[in-house]
């Protein structure tokens, strides 16, 4: 008696086959925008370094980083060099906290910016330098404590049984508003050498920047993005949705708490530090679903783009601009058009990420 053919397997291997082409197709892709996007840096940080009243030959920078001295020395080690590496640290953190909340909560207003945790870190800065007179550690100690004090007063006012993503948007909207009448107020009562010093650090800016003001973005970046990125498959789960990550066996509450802890850190130490940014948070996750899509995780991409975006702003409020202008001043430029057009977008799709 002849056997009828087996061929139930190779439905099977073929599914395999086209499952294993699709994710190393996508895998690769997402390989390719993270070396672009951190070729970009690496081009932006060379731009700084080479940029200023003079232009430094690329040689010439080499030499001076290497100790062997030059006609540009004080300029490139003292002036430039802590500039481009604030802004690498300051737009990363920024980046990859804002991405963070943005994932978690799948909708792309939910950033620092929009929320109120900037604003937190901003009121506590402006208390310090109009009433008690604060600077360096400090202040930044104060605007790091408020600023993870308010995200724990956000999270309390809106979590009903869990933490839905709109809900905690309102009530960081609510308090944002409070907060941003508080500043007002602030420096409405401030002396004139008090509200110059806290319009200057308001505006978000690298001027002046130190190479020891380096030190706690570099630990925060560590630490909390660690934390962030250890949570990478977590929060993708948490893109399908709560119930969905749920099935995964993801604990969406204690992973929801850990991101907002270690994007929260990461925020408040880079607002401590350069003062807040405008959008650059709010923009780096947006900006990194368009070009990875749903190739992989936005964390580090979104990291690299605010990187990007800190370097391409604060050399465009240098150079390009009439008038000298800092970084926040370009990036709010920026950031409140695509606001408006996230608004728009969101209305009409329901604003996932």
């Amino acid at each position: 008696m002849d056997r009828a053919p087996t061929t139930g397997p190779r439905p099977v291997n073929g599914a395999l086959t086209l499952l294993t082409a699709g994710r190393r197709r996508r895998t690769g892709r997402w390989r390719v925008v993270a070396l672009t996007l951190l070729a970009l840096v690496l081009a932006g940080f060379a731009l700084t370094l080479m940029s200023g009243q003079s232009l430094t030959p690329p040689g010439q920078v080499l030499r001076i980083l290497a100790g062997q001295g030059g006609p540009d020395a004080f300029a490139v080690g003292h002036l430039r060099l802590p500039r481009a590496v604030m802004s690498v640290l300051a737009g990363a953190c920024f980046g990859l906290g804002g991405v963070a909340f943005q994932v978690m909560l799948r909708n792309p207003l939910a950033s620092p910016d929009i929320i109120g945790v900037s604003a937190g870190a901003s009121a506590a800065a402006v208390f310090g330098i109009v009433f008690l007179s604060l600077d360096g550690p400090a202040l930044s100690a104060v605007a790091i404590g408020a600023g993870l004090g308010v995200a724990l007063l956000i999270y309390g006012l809106s979590f009903r049984g869990g933490v839905a993503g709109s809900r905690l948007i309102l009530v960081g909207i609510g308090v944002s508003a409070m907060i941003n009448s508080f500043i007002a107020y602030a420096l409405a009562r401030a002396p004139a050498w008090d509200l110059q010093e806290a319009m200057r650090w308001l505006s978000g800016s690298v001027n002046g920047a130190q190479l020891d003001q380096a030190w706690p973005l570099l630990g925060a970046l560590a630490l909390f993005g660690g934390l962030v990125i250890s949570r990478s498959r977590d929060l993708e789960a948490l893109r399908m949705g709560d119930d969905m990550a749920a099935a995964l066996g993801v604990r969406v509450g204690a992973t929801r708490l850990a991101v907002i802890l270690g994007a929260v850190g990461m925020i408040a130490v880079a607002t401590a530090t350069t003062g807040p940014i405008a959008f650059v948070a709010f923009l780096s996750g947006p900006i990194a679903a368009r070009i990875v899509g749903q190739n992989g995780s936005l964390l580090i991409p979104a990291a690299l783009l605010g990187a990007v975006l800190v370097l391409a702003g604060d050399f465009a409020g240098q150079f390009l601009l009439p008038g000298r202008y800092p970084v926040g001043v370009v990036t709010g430029a920026l950031g409140a058009p695509f606001l408006i057009y996230l608004i728009i977008r969101a209305n009409r799709t329901g604003g996932t990420l």
